[in-house]
């Protein structure tokens, strides 16, 4: 074992936890759930496999994952998603990190999934993110939808051999009912924030991410899954702007807080 806390959130996601506690089961011997209630076996899985679990009210995705930072057992921290699988050359490359500078993070490439299929073009293809990191320096925003790590200015970032799994939807309809309910949360996070819509997010952004994911990035070479990606990101794109823009005329203004972090996406 290496001197890594593991820290899941979930809520149902016994279809995939296992698969997920198999695998960070060679790396730590503290995992942390952070659990939204869960109805399935989801927590029963956790608890067979001795998982530390901990369950909590709702705060969003950045709030929780910082509640499992808070109550994990060691400062290194790698956060893992219920349907994400670390492949066996990451857990080598893990063993052989010397972990001695809270400075570094270090960012991990992901292989999507669309179903069974693996997604090797378009956006999907080339998803990577920074996920292990030291909680001294580092720790999540709090909005309530795509959190992102604030990363102060002398962190440096490197990268890891080996890969997640990351087995995102199981079909077109999961995948397009997350684009509409991501779209509407990251409306509202952009309207905190102060940001505005205009004519080019509005129309012309929907379309230039679809023809950078389904031409420009490859994702026709993917088939009717590479279609399908593209047109959700299409739609995601387009609700998005256009609730920015509904609640920019609905909603009284507040101010925005700014921070000295820097961001990573």
């Amino acid at each position: 074992m290496v001197p890594v806390s593991v820290v899941i959130i979930t809520k149902n996601e016994a279809e995939h936890i296992a698969g997920c506690i198999d695998m960070v089961k060679l790396i730590s011997n503290d995992i942390v759930v952070i659990d939204n209630g869960s109805t399935d076996a989801t927590l029963a899985i956790a608890a067979i496999n001795e998982c530390r679990i901990f369950k909590n009210n709702w705060d969003g995705y950045g709030a929780n994952k910082n509640k499992g930072i808070e109550l994990a057992r060691y400062d290194w921290i790698l956060s893992v998603d219920a349907d994400e699988v670390p492949d066996m050359e990451f857990i080598y490359s893990l063993h052989n990190l010397p972990l001695n500078n809270p400075n570094v993070v270090y960012d991990i490439k992901f292989k999507s999934y669309f179903g069974k299929k693996r997604i090797r073009f378009g956006s999907w293809g080339r998803d990577h993110h920074i996920r292990l990191f030291n909680r001294t320096l580092v720790r999540w925003s709090e909005p309530k939808v795509h959190e992102t790590l604030l990363l102060p200015k002398q962190i440096k970032k490197k990268k890891i051999k080996g890969c997640f799994h990351h087995y995102s939807v199981k079909n077109f309809y999961e995948c397009n009912s997350k684009a509409v309910y991501y779209a509407e949360l990251s409306a509202e996070k952009y309207f905190q924030s102060g940001k505005k819509s205009n004519f080019i997010n509005l129309y012309l952004s929907p379309i230039f991410v679809f023809v950078k994911s389904y031409l420009l990035l490859l994702g026709f070479l993917d088939g009717k899954e590479g279609w399908d990606i593209s047109k959700v990101l299409f739609k995601n794109r387009w609700i998005k702007y256009h609730h920015l823009n509904y609640l920019e005329h609905t909603t009284p203004k507040k101010s925005v807080i700014k921070s000295n972090y820097a961001v990573e996406c």
